[in-house]
């Protein structure tokens, strides 16, 4: 039997683990710039985002939506910079 691999990015991800990793890549200041919600704003704590976003499905939306686009960001190799390349000398 053949196991299963979902092609759902955020598939076995918790919006904990969604949360944590946006705090440890932009921190607090920036994520509250990207998404502008109170719980990433006033007093912020991974407790009381993880409770507003569990009830809030649109802000949920602009968390995993993110998340995704960090995953992305990360996964791109960086362009070659033209200065990057060197000539290989002959014999």
């Amino acid at each position: 039997m053949t196991a299963h691999t979902s092609r759902d990015p955020l598939h076995g991800v918790t919006l904990e683990m969604q949360v944590n990793a946006l705090v440890a890549h932009f921190g607090w200041n920036q994520l509250g710039k990207r998404i502008t919600i109170n719980c990433f704003n006033n007093d912020p704590s991974v407790k009381s985002s993880l409770k507003f976003l569990r009830r809030t499905p649109w802000a949920r939306a602009q968390v995993e939506a993110l998340y995704l686009e960090m995953l992305q960001d990360q996964a791109e190799p960086a362009p070659a910079s033209p200065w990057s390349t060197h000539r290989q000398q002959k014999g």
